[in-house]
This record gives structure tokens, C-alpha cells and sequence, in this order.
């Protein structure tokens, strides 16, 4: 199941932002401990099937601005490979986008702060 609180942030407040989806330096595959995460947002969109979404890739700073917008875009194709490959999910339901490093959420002059920024998010359209 997945949890009350990512279920109502999805469905109730239309954004849940998810720091649950891990991929390796400037790579666009999902890594496998990111299953966990991905699973519950598949069992939200199962229990909602009227439900679309969209799925948006977020970077740091490190590196050039165009090759961030490129990472976060594939990124957030990848997620939503997972979701229509390995749970089912109907590509129909999901749209993707990225936005590099241009809206960030912190500072990106330290480590934990850059890792607050590479984040994906699951918008309710």
C-alpha cells in the first residue's frame, strides 16, 4: 500500500516531490532502490485510475546548464518507463518534463543542499 501521507500528496494537494528516486552521476537510469518509492506511486495511480500525472526531473548545479535540462528530461522518461514497464501504468496517464537546475528549492553551495535539489516530482494534472 502506499503511504497516507504520499497518497494525499498526489491526490489532495496535486504535488508530491520525492527525494525516494536515486540514479547515478549525470546517468538516466533508475537504480533499483528506487523501486520502493516508484511501487507506491504506482499503487496510487492503480487505486486512481482517472488519476494522470506528470513527472518532472530536477538537477543540481554541477555541471552545464543544457546538459542538466537534457539529464532531468531523460531522467523523468525513466521513471516513467519504470512505472509503465515493471508496474503497469498506462504511458497515456503520464507526461514528463525537466527542468535542470532552474528552479531550485535550495542553495546549491553544499552537499546536502544539492542533494535537496535533485529531486522528482509527481504533479496531479
Amino acid at each position: 500500500d502506499a503511504s497516507p501521507d504520499m497518497r494525499s500528496k498526489l491526490l489532495t494537494e496535486g504535488k508530491l516531490v520525492s527525494y525516494g528516486i536515486y540514479f547515478d552521476v549525470n546517468k538516466d537510469v533508475v537504480k533499483s532502490e528506487s523501486y520502493g518509492t516508484i511501487k507506491e506511486i504506482a499503487t496510487v495511480l492503480n487505486e486512481n485510475p482517472n488519476v494522470k500525472i506528470k513527472i518532472v526531473g530536477h538537477t543540481d548545479s554541477d555541471g552545464d546548464d543544457k546538459s542538466n535540462l537534457d539529464l532531468s528530461k531523460r531522467r523523468a522518461a525513466s521513471v516513467k518507463n519504470v512505472l509503465v514497464k515493471e508496474f503497469g501504468i498506462d504511458a497515456a496517464r503520464i507526461e514528463t518534463d525537466g527542468k535542470g537546475e532552474g528552479e531550485p528549492v535550495a542553495k546549491n553551495d553544499s552537499g546536502v543542499n544539492k542533494a535537496l535539489n535533485r529531486r522528482v516530482e509527481f504533479l496531479k494534472l
